[in-house]
């Protein structure tokens, strides 16, 4: 049994779903309830109260480990979960972490996500951390705006970073999961290219087939509307990376081939499986 957290996530969906294809036993671990491939089991836990995923741990192999926003609330304990997988004899871990990690260290977020690494490296268990950069799938704040005005609104239009289709991190985590060979990778996944979201916005409308508009947004405007949805610390965090990415930031990583065998998604093959979002 393979245990999924974040099923229902951009990561996790595919994920359950790719290892569900493969024939794999799972059970698909989300807050709320949802549905899930034929055959997989479902359970609705909250993560942030350990105790409560003790009986799906139970008896399963490996374990996906998602680090949502969820866990970071004051009352997660990601560290014992991954205690208490190991006690009840998961063998694998693979914990999805962030490349911030090594990019900006010092962040206090990144300093929290970088203890649950540690503790994952002292569990005892064949594991593996991704790191992924920034996600294909954000482009989703765009669609509402592209739906009703046919307009993407953002900052800093002409600066670009290599962003990641979920799907590629998912099928990485699908390998990581189920493949020896990888006890002790750390990854950093990134997509092919550089991306700006002026080029985000072109690809949205070669999907859609029709004319869509870039509106740049001062950081100012951009924070407010993103501080909204998340901590005003993190709306920042994520504006100095999206408006000044360092170079360890703008390296194309050759880790999703490396897993793979392939080059990763380009985030026009992101939008075009995407498209109905934004029709």
């Amino acid at each position: 049994m393979i245990v999924v957290t974040g099923a229902t996530g951009n990561v996790g969906r595919p994920l359950v779903q790719a290892l569900a294809t493969a024939g794999h036993q799972v059970t698909a671990v989300s807050r709320r309830t949802a549905p899930v491939p034929d055959g997989v089991r479902h359970v609705a836990a909250d993560l942030t109260g350990p105790a409560g995923l003790e009986p799906v741990l139970t008896g399963a192999k490996a374990l996906f480990l998602l680090l949502s926003g969820d866990m970071h609330a004051a009352s997660a304990d990601p560290d014992d979960i991954i205690g208490r997988a190991a006690a009840r004899g998961v063998r694998r871990i693979v914990l999805l972490s962030s490349q911030g990690v090594a990019t900006r260290p010092f962040g206090p977020t990144r300093i929290a996500i970088r203890g649950v690494e540690d503790a994952l490296r002292e569990s005892g268990t064949e594991w593996t951390i991704l790191r992924p950069g920034g996600f294909a799938s954000n482009a989703l704040w765009w669609a509402e705006s592209v739906r009703t005005q046919r307009v993407v609104a953002a900052p800093f239009g002409d600066v670009g970073v290599p962003i990641v289709d979920p799907a590629d991190i998912a099928e990485v985590a699908a390998a990581c999961l189920v493949e020896d060979g990888h006890t002790g990778g750390v990854y950093e996944l990134t997509g092919p290219e550089l991306i700006t979201p002026r080029g985000q916005t072109e690809a949205i409308a070669a999907a859609l087939g029709s004319p869509v508009r870039f509106a740049e947004l001062t950081r100012e405007e951009a924070r407010s509307a993103m501080s909204r949805a998340m901590p005003v610390e993190l709306a920042d965090d994520t504006l100095d990376i999206l408006g000044s990415p360092n170079p360890a930031e703008l390296r194309i990583s050759p880790d999703v081939q490396r897993v793979l065998g392939r080059a990763p998604r380009p985030f026009a093959d992101w939008a075009a499986r995407n498209v109905a979002a934004f029709r």
